[in-house]
């Protein structure tokens, strides 16, 4: 039973997009184990609530990951 955790910092995605994920990584998945594998793949999507996460000791918000989206 495959299980997929994708972690994302809470006020980043909308709920569309995270439906797009889910999807997408689903699809994907199965692409590579198989159709008779789909009942039984499941992906979560974790929130880490902004400012939590951080990277290289810098504590990243939800705006700090907008901003880069946006480029």
């Amino acid at each position: 039973m495959p299980f997929i955790d994708i972690k994302v910092i809470a006020g980043v995605f909308t709920p569309e997009e995270k439906q797009k994920m889910v999807e997408d990584v689903s699809e994907a998945l199965i692409a590579i184990e198989g159709e008779a594998l789909r009942p039984v793949t499941h992906v979560v999507i974790t929130e880490t609530p902004s400012g939590e996460w951080a990277v290289g000791g810098k504590a990243l918000t939800a705006e700090d990951v907008q901003a880069k989206r946006a480029g």
